[in-house]
């Protein structure tokens, strides 16, 4: 359904720094990064975009999707390396569906980030 999200962040560098080490495990990177703020995806698509705001959003769940269970390992990892604190260590969560396995962690601003794979370990 989504092309692309944006939302204003309260410090622009701690939250470009904290988005990439965490999302590097999915195959994310900066896209383009301008006056507007800084576009990071997969493949050349900007998928999300961060930008400078003064004013603090309501805490977010942002899921990214993992292609395996190790990225969403990574992913959880990374994240917490950068600064990330842990809002659910990685595993399945079967009240979802049998096959849900994901890690959150909270973010710079609140958000609850969220890596998420659905396919049975390979």
């Amino acid at each position: 359904m989504f092309d692309h999200i944006g939302f204003g962040v309260t410090d622009y560098a701690v939250s470009k720094a904290f988005f990439l080490k965490a999302l590097q495990p999915l195959g994310v990177g900066v896209v383009m990064e301008g006056e507007h703020g800084i576009g990071i995806g997969p493949k050349g698509k900007p998928a999300l975009w961060l930008y400078q705001s003064a004013e603090k959003p309501a805490p977010l769940h942002l899921a990214f999707t993992a292609e395996n269970r190790k990225q969403v390992q990574d992913f959880h990892h990374a994240a917490l390396a950068a600064g990330g604190k842990d809002n659910g260590a990685p595993g399945l969560r079967p009240h979802y569906h049998p096959n849900y396995y994901g890690a959150f962690v909270i973010g710079p601003d609140g958000h609850n980030v969220e890596a998420v794979c659905h396919f049975p370990e390979t």
